[in-house]
């Protein structure tokens, strides 16, 4: 498999993990006390660790950091809107779509040879 493409992926699940610990508490523990909300994210959290490290570690061999972060970037903003659509139920709008048409634009200057 491309390193490119390894990265991508351990780095989309790695968001997947992040974006619920850091927002699935908002509708799940809300009636829980702050803290006990913090620790089960910290938990969740961990998880996203455990496969966000290796990612930047493998992306970094063909990647430079700059472009590492863009990447991340892009798919923090790719797995957040159906997460906010489809779990949060927040209303799809048009301003998640011109946040990615910056991210293409900060894609271009970051990736360009």
């Amino acid at each position: 498999m491309p390193t490119i493409l390894k990265t991508v992926l351990l780095l989309t699940v790695s968001n997947v993990f992040m974006t619920f610990a850091w927002y699935a508490h908002l509708k799940n523990l809300n009636n829980k006390p702050w803290l006990i909300a913090a620790l089960v994210s910290w938990g969740v959290a961990l998880m996203e660790y455990l496969f966000q490290v290796p990612a930047n570690r493998i992306g970094f061999t063909v990647m430079s950091l700059a472009q590492l972060k863009i990447l991340q970037e892009v798919i923090t903003l790719s797995v957040f809107v159906p997460f906010a659509i489809f779990y949060m139920n927040e209303p799809l709008k048009l301003d998640f779509l011109w946040a990615g048409l910056c991210l293409m634009g900060a894609v271009y200057f970051m990736f360009r040879t």
